[in-house]
């Protein structure tokens, strides 16, 4: 079968188009035919060798995607081949048969489309579980999202709004912020072109931001623990900025506060049933419009790393997606 193959730990420009031989399911998988792919920050880190797995070479990248069911191993509950699904992989996303875990794969609803579907499991979960389960982010909090325009970033404000939350977005650009604002953020602030601290400040009155989303850790981090609130929480997603920062513990003492992480992959791992949760109340809120997915652009699947590569650039608000040709899926 046809996939994107890595031969060592660099960057996008060391992917290929290549062969590799078609999976077979075990106990608790399932075999799918991708019909779209997302794209992730993710990716690129498993790409440099700073991810914590390390697959062995040649190896699949990619962890989204959506298609369908073509083989069911044991235990994997009702799934059916001929199921129309999203599923997060911790690698191997990007050919045309995939080997996806049961308890990470989840029904779609029967209006999503595999393009847009294939934007939704790891973003949407990962939004959810970190201000849902982690931060316990309560109606009428505020809620202050970094990297807002982002793919992850911004199913956090939609999924913040969705959990009754005022939400302010920061991003690095007009129009980033403008994307954002058109997936229901209450406030805008461009921490490229102004003070962070300052404007969330002015936007809670002096009282700061209940919970903060990061993803970006760097300087906006290091800003976000100056304006957090009294017993607020501050919950680390990753690390797109390339820095790690550190948090100053007479900071957190000071303020009262918690610094936590959220990790889709070892929330899965070992609270299956938060998943599992998170996707069916997903599921729901598609449909009822409430969620809806940004693809910045679809790209052909053998483009992955150009599509890697404009996303490391930062040139991109909400997704890609890559397609068979490049097109709706």
């Amino acid at each position: 079968m046809m996939a994107i193959l890595c031969d060592a730990w660099a960057g996008p420009e060391t992917l290929r188009v290549g062969e590799t031989p078609d999976p077979v399911a075990t106990s608790g998988e399932l075999v799918l035919a991708p019909r779209a792919w997302g794209v992730n920050y993710a990716d690129l880190v498993l790409l440099s060798g700073n991810y914590y797995l390390k697959p062995r070479f040649p190896f699949v990248p990619g962890m989204e995607l959506a298609g369908e069911v073509v083989a069911v191993g044991p235990r994997c509950g009702s799934f059916r081949v001929g199921d129309r699904v999203a599923s997060y992989v911790e690698s191997g996303g990007y050919a045309e048969r995939v080997v996806a875990k049961a308890s990470a794969t989840m029904r779609l609803p029967a209006a999503m489309p595999f393009d847009v579907a294939a934007a939704f499991p790891a973003t949407y979960g990962t939004a959810l579980i970190a201000l849902r389960h982690r931060a316990q982010l309560r109606r009428g909090e505020t809620l202050l999202v970094l990297g807002a325009a982002g793919g992850v970033g911004l199913a956090a404000v939609e999924v913040g709004k969705r959990l009754g939350a005022r939400v302010i977005a920061a991003a690095s650009s007009e129009r980033k912020l403008a994307v954002a604002a058109a997936h229901g953020a209450d406030h805008l602030v461009d921490y490229q072109g102004g003070d962070l601290v300052a404007q969330v400040r002015e936007l809670t009155d002096g009282e700061g931001a209940d919970v903060v989303f990061d993803p970006v850790g760097g300087d906006a981090f290091d800003n976000a623990m100056r304006c957090i609130a009294f017993g607020g929480r501050l919950v680390i997603i990753g690390f797109t900025s390339g820095r790690i920062p550190s948090a100053s513990a007479g900071r957190i003492l000071i303020k009262g506060c918690a610094v936590l992480g959220s990790s889709w992959t070892a929330i899965w791992q070992r609270q299956p049933a938060v998943v599992r949760r998170a996707f069916n109340d997903m599921a729901r809120w598609y449909a009822a419009g409430a969620l809806r997915p940004e693809i910045d652009r679809r790209m052909p699947f053998e483009q992955a790393a150009d599509a890697l590569r404009l996303l490391a650039e930062r040139k991109v608000a909400g997704k890609i997606v890559l397609t068979r040709d490049g097109k709706i899926a």
